[in-house]
């Protein structure tokens, strides 16, 4: 058998066996007349190739694979699929808008909240710092919210939490001003009507 028979061919082999090999000839010798011989050789085909065994190639896979992170396995992770429940919570307690929903969802079952005929003719319309303003479509059941507002703010904070709600603002009807035209009267305070 020739020498060439036992060299391994293919990726580039020969390449790297001849780099090798003048890497190790440039590297300084005990003794300077030296000449390569068949073990140097060898060992510059061993390195070479060392990097194409199956056992090389795994640990270059594993140490690609440590940059990318850790890989999920039989236990839950974050990475893993969640629950939408899960995920939305998490969303809504990370920037803080449980309060906010709650709130928001008291003014979607607000017939349910205070009962069918007071919310007919009564609307939350905002809600800041603890109070709570209610447009009524009139001014009689402005006055009559009014005499509710101590069992309606009970009933806003046990479904919001207790301190949530502390004053109830309520305001009447948009009504017209009085205040423009040619006949308007300087300081006026237009009809004395109640529109309800």
């Amino acid at each position: 058998m020739a020498e060439d028979d036992d060299v391994p061919t293919g990726d580039g082999v020969e390449e790297r066996a001849e780099e090798s090999a003048e890497e190790s000839a440039e590297e300084p010798a005990d003794d300077p007349a030296r000449q390569d011989d068949g073990l140097d050789l060898a060992r510059a085909i061993t390195r070479a190739t060392a990097g194409s065994t199956p056992v090389a190639r795994n640990r270059r896979r594993t140490k690609d694979r440590s940059g990318r992170g850790r890989v999920s396995g039989a236990h839950p992770d974050d990475r893993d699929p969640q629950l939408l429940d899960t995920t939305l919570s998490r969303l809504v307690d990370d920037h803080g808008w449980e309060l906010d929903l709650r709130v928001h969802g008291v003014f979607g079952r607000w017939a349910e909240l205070v009962g069918a005929e007071v919310a007919r003719h009564c609307t939350p319309e905002a809600f800041a710092d603890g109070r709570l303003v209610v447009r009524t479509d009139s001014t009689a059941w402005a006055t009559q919210l009014r005499l509710l507002a101590p069992t309606v703010v009970r009933r806003l904070n046990e479904e919001l939490g207790h301190g949530t709600v502390t004053l109830i603002e309520v305001a009447g009807p948009h009504l017209p001003s009085w205040k423009k035209g040619p006949r308007s009267a300087r300081d006026g305070r237009g009809p004395r009507d109640t529109y309800g």
